[in-house]
């Protein structure tokens, strides 16, 4: 079948060359000159023209973002996977590799005891959209996902507002080591799932990866 959507680790599994975030495929890449990511755009263009769901395609100089996924069905599926390693196909053959490092997804979660009564403040501020309950997206995908729940704990011994950040599974262990040596403090640990710090002054980020959800 390739109309059902994927599990999170079946994903990533069926397309090594990507990498799996918050329910999308993401490559991301330097082709070293804006003429090469320019051609590589557009043979990406032309592999995707029999799909249904074409990819996301950011170009910066000569570096490509590629997000797929399937919007309708809210996640990857197997028409995604055959894209993707059509694609990674073509770096081979072009001789490039991914630069995984440099992908992350993050998402502003803010504490309310009744989501559903703040996030149509944060969708009118912002100019957000629904993406699943009270959860909001940007609809072009330049700004971080915003979700709600509940304080965990008395209101005035954490802060309102924290982020999490979902990066490659490979690449989220760096990361971590990375933020304590340059001072935060690791508060919780499962990984491969997830890791909780806080900076010098208590300030919280979660760090995951698909193994969090999948």
């Amino acid at each position: 079948m390739t109309g059902s959507v994927l599990s999170p680790a079946a994903a990533q599994a069926g397309a090594p060359g990507w990498r799996y975030l918050r329910g999308a495929l993401h490559l991301h890449v330097d082709l070293e000159s804006f003429p090469a990511a320019l051609d590589f755009v557009g043979q990406v263009g032309k592999l995707a023209l029999p799909y249904s769901d074409p990819p996301h395609m950011d170009l910066r100089g000569s570096r490509v973002h590629l997000v797929l996924t399937t919007p309708r069905l809210g996640g990857v599926t197997e028409r995604d996977v055959l894209l993707a390693n059509e694609v990674s196909a073509l770096l081979v053959y072009l001789g490039h590799v991914p630069d995984h490092g440099r992908l992350a997804g993050v998402e502003i979660t803010i504490d309310a005891h009744d989501g559903g009564a703040v996030a149509p403040f944060w969708r009118a501020v912002l100019g957000l959209v629904p993406d699943g309950g009270a959860a909001l997206a940007d609809p072009d995908r330049f700004l971080p996902g915003f979700s709600f729940r509940p304080p965990a704990e008395p209101e005035g011994r954490r802060g309102r507002i924290r982020l999490e950040v979902t990066l490659p599974h490979d690449e989220a262990p760096r990361r971590v080591a990375a933020a304590v040596a340059a001072g935060g403090r690791l508060v919780e640990d499962e990984a491969p799932a997830w890791w909780v710090l806080t900076d010098a002054e208590g300030n919280e980020v979660r760090i995951r990866t698909w193994r969090d959800r999948g």
